[in-house]
């Protein structure tokens, strides 16, 4: 039996997962792979990985149950390099070959392109590109699922981005079906995964991993937790401070996300048709 001295880097990382962040990490991940039934036999599941810490996390997370679990699929870990300058390049690749990950790294010019438009922040152009490539490369390659590092937090953010500034009550689900690949869906393994503790896995590791890395946001890629200037942004630190009071915060904003009661709300959308409580009263 190997002793921690003898363990490489990547298996004592690998074993910070699930001995010292068991109960942050791990038990959560396998919560949302079984209940939300996101891995099934006979798989090919495409693992995004962008540099950041999320999708690195995902990665060994899907290796790691890959190894123990009696379901069989496959994995693909993609990186797409949308123009990344060379030090972010170069990270991604140093932090793959420290994790013992395989990556597969294909380029594409998104972000000449979403840093081209007129008018505002080229993000939403950037990540609808961006997952279109994913979906086209994942199936080029074989796979029927890829497979994006989106957790707990970013559920959260969304649920309230939605309320405060998009006047709906819009949640992200674990999983969904592509509308423009065939037999593609999309699936989100650190759904129950908190932020904060991937944030504290990173630092136990002394793992330095890339942000968003475009040239529209460069100037907060340094910011330990990524706070920068966006309403996103502005989500997170509303609710840092509601925590502060309320500790359940985020749980319970999880939970009501999932007990949603149609018969107090005065409307609602179904596959696009607006549905109003006059409809059955």
């Amino acid at each position: 039996m190997k002793t921690s001295r003898q363990l490489t880097d990547a298996q004592l990382i690998e074993r910070s997962i699930i001995k010292t962040y068991r109960k942050e990490i791990w038990n959560p991940f396998i919560k949302g792979v079984k209940n939300y039934q996101l891995v099934n036999e006979g798989d090919r599941i495409a693992v995004c990985i962008s540099g950041g810490k999320d999708s690195m996390l995902m990665a060994k997370l899907l290796q790691q149950l890959k190894r123990i679990s009696d379901t069989n699929f496959e994995l693909t870990f993609l990186v797409m390099d949308p123009g990344y300058n060379p030090e972010n390049r170069q990270r991604i690749e140093d932090n793959a070959k420290r994790l013992n990950i395989p990556i597969t790294v294909f380029e594409s010019r998104i972000f000449d392109v979403a840093n081209s438009v007129d008018e505002g922040s080229p993000c939403y152009l950037c990540a609808r590109m961006r997952r279109g490539h994913l979906y086209a490369k994942a199936k080029e390659l074989g796979c029927n699922k890829i497979a994006l590092g989106h957790h707990f937090t970013d559920v959260i953010e969304t649920t309230l981005l939605g309320m405060f500034y998009g006047s709906q009550i819009q949640a992200m689900l674990p999983k969904l079906h592509s509308t423009n690949f065939e037999g593609m869906e999309l699936i989100r393994p650190m759904y129950c995964v908190r932020e904060d503790d991937i944030i504290r896995w990173a630092k136990h590791n002394d793992l330095h991993f890339i942000q968003c890395a475009c040239r529209f946001t460069e100037s907060y890629t340094n910011s330990v937790d990524g706070i920068g200037e966006s309403k996103r942004q502005e989500i997170k630190m509303l609710i840092r401070e509601l925590r502060k009071t309320n500790p359940d915060i985020e749980h319970n904003i999880f939970k009501s996300i999932h007990a949603v009661c149609l018969d107090t709300m005065l409307g609602y959308k179904q596959k696009g048709e607006y549905h109003s409580f006059l409809d059955t009263y």
